[in-house]
């Protein structure tokens, strides 16, 4: 049964549930929970409360559920407000909010193939914004067990997430293997100081080379650290806005520091200094726009691809990464009680080693290299390095970390130029099930020696790469690239279009209601057909710069 009113249902739920999120906001941790309370419409209800610790949810359960429901764990949210006009992205503003996502980005197509095919959904909007890992697998704990409380018929527990919902849905699979039935982490967050280390990478590389006025770490609490971390996205974000008017000149940003300046003297361009930043944090060099492949006709046909298209994907990838760097390093200090970011032992130069050779050309040769090199060096006391807080780096150890393992059937899925959850976080998974694996199959041959029958060890991992097209800049009649057109699939964060999504469900739910996936051809068919995905067991994407200094 198809349900022609899901999206009107599904917005009207949520509309509900932002009230009461309204009231959730004030209510002191581990208060009583409340409901579900459930409206008993047909042909698909809608449910609503509040676990323990304050966090409202939402439940869409048709008339003819067939046991199985899917959880849904939304991603990162900012954990203050930010006033209009002041990001690109958001031109309106954002205000934090704990609304309910019960699927991914209220996709009405998603919610009508659950609903509509007698599963139910759920969401909550958790307790706190910000990275929420710990608290976040505690509510869904809570949620899986109120909706089965309320709905005794409940066979099959699905759970899936993206970007930071990624990571609670594998820690919570990690954590309560019995729970859920199979997972779906989506664009999975890697563990806090892996992805602390690459966004404060890139946040310190602006602030040393491009405005040393960036105080990117040690906010105050309260209302003064809201400004201050606002302050430093404006900033960047006329940093960033300097570097792309002079991509082409290689000017400098006037409120470049001491060091910049020196550098821009010795004929250094700013966009190689741009790159450099990206490269040493791992940013892809291809973003929304920029394939780093392709070039005008004419006279920049070799040369833009080769000397400035990895540039303008570095500005791209950085403002979102510098960003969430601002917001997360706030709302993690407040946590953890002092600064968390530190580079004080880092070896830029070793982190760049492999790739200042392929991306020689845009970083404006050898000579250049070693003049930022030098310059970002720690004996440059211009180029000052963060200094984390030993006890609030402790406390922040003590927050809920992934393990890699694999439980139950696991479906992951990423962008190859995420900038954000970078496709790393997933192939460190995709390592640790390997290790996984050859010891179960090692296990297996031990007890066939003894029991004279081999049991193979099942293979519980399937991984959805999101590539990106073959070459996909475009550009205008003068030449210039064109930066308007939708983010390129395989970029961008958590960019995956519906038939993506469709597919990871749909996988989701045949994997969780059976206990394996499908042989043969059938998973790799499904990718095709979905567009841009790939199961290629031979793609490697690389690991976070973090693993790399352990």
């Amino acid at each position: 049964m198809r349900i022609s009113s899901t999206k009107s249902r599904f917005i009207a739920a949520l509309s509900s549930a932002t009230l009461v999120a309204a009231v959730v906001i004030a209510t002191p941790a581990h208060a009583a929970a409340v409901g579900p309370i459930c409206d008993k419409k047909v042909p698909v209800q809608t449910c609503q409360g509040m676990t323990s610790d304050g966090a409202p949810y939402v439940m869409m359960v048709p008339a003819n559920f067939n046991g199985t429901v899917a959880l849904y764990s939304h991603g990162y949210r900012y954990n203050i407000d930010l006033p209009a006009g002041m990001l690109p992205t958001v031109p309106a503003g954002y205000k934090v909010t704990n609304t309910p996502e019960p699927i991914p980005g209220g996709n009405p197509a998603i919610a009508n193939y659950f609903l509509g095919n007698g599963m139910a959904i759920m969401g909550s909007g958790f307790s706190r914004q910000g990275w929420n890992l710990d608290a976040a697998v505690a509510t869904n704990v809570e949620l899986v067990g109120a909706f089965k409380t309320a709905f005794p018929t409940t066979k099959h527990v699905l759970a899936w997430g993206s970007s930071l919902g990624g990571i609670i849905t594998q820690t919570l699979a990690e954590k309560y293997p019995t729970l859920v039935d199979a997972v779906a982490p989506m664009c999975m967050a890697d563990n806090i100081s892996a992805e602390l280390t690459a966004a404060g990478d890139v946040l310190w590389g602006i602030k040393t080379f491009f405005d040393p006025t960036i105080k990117g770490g040690n906010y105050s609490a309260g209302a003064a650290g809201n400004a201050e971390a606002i302050g430093d996205i404006v900033k960047v974000l006329t940093v960033l806005g300097s570097l792309k008017a002079n991509m082409a000149t290689g000017a400098w940003p006037a409120t470049s520091s001491a060091t910049g300046k020196a550098l821009e003297a010795g004929g250094v361009p700013s966009r190689s200094a741009l790159l450099l930043i990206g490269l040493m944090a791992g940013l892809p060099t291809q973003s929304d726009h920029f394939d780093s492949i392709s070039g005008p006709d004419g006279a920049l046909k070799l040369s833009f691809p080769l000397a400035i298209s990895p540039a303008l994907a570095i500005l791209e990838n950085s403002a979102s990464a510098a960003v969430l760097a601002i917001l997360a390093t706030q709302d993690l200090e407040l946590q953890a009680g002092g600064a968390v970011y530190d580079n004080t032992k880092t070896d830029y130069a070793a982190r760049v080693a492999d790739s200042s050779v392929i991306y020689n050309a845009a970083l404006s040769g050898n000579t250049a290299i070693t003049a930022m090199l030098t310059a970002l060096n720690p004996a440059n006391p211009g180029a000052p390095r963060a200094k984390a807080n030993p006890d609030a780096v402790a406390k922040l150890g003590q927050l809920a970390a992934t393990t890699g393992k694999i439980n139950m059937p696991t479906i992951m899925m990423v962008g190859v130029a995420d900038p954000i959850t970078p496709a790393g976080a997933t192939q460190r998974i995709v390592d640790a099930y390997a290790t996984q694996l050859k010891a179960e199959h090692d296990a297996a041959i031990a007890a066939a020696k003894k029991s004279r029958n081999y049991q193979a060890p099942k293979k519980n991992l399937v991984v959805f790469w999101s590539t990106t097209p073959k070459a996909y800049t475009t550009f205008d009649s003068t030449g210039a690239p064109i930066a308007t057109t939708p983010s390129a699939p395989g970029t961008n964060h958590c960019n995956f279009s519906t038939d993506n999504l469709l597919t990871v469900a749909k996988l989701l739910v045949s994997a969780g209601t059976t206990g394996k996936f499908p042989t043969g051809g059938a998973i790799a068919s499904a990718a095709r057909r979905s567009g841009n995905l790939s199961v290629d067991k031979y793609f490697r994407a690389p690991l976070l710069k973090y693993y790399n200094e352990q």
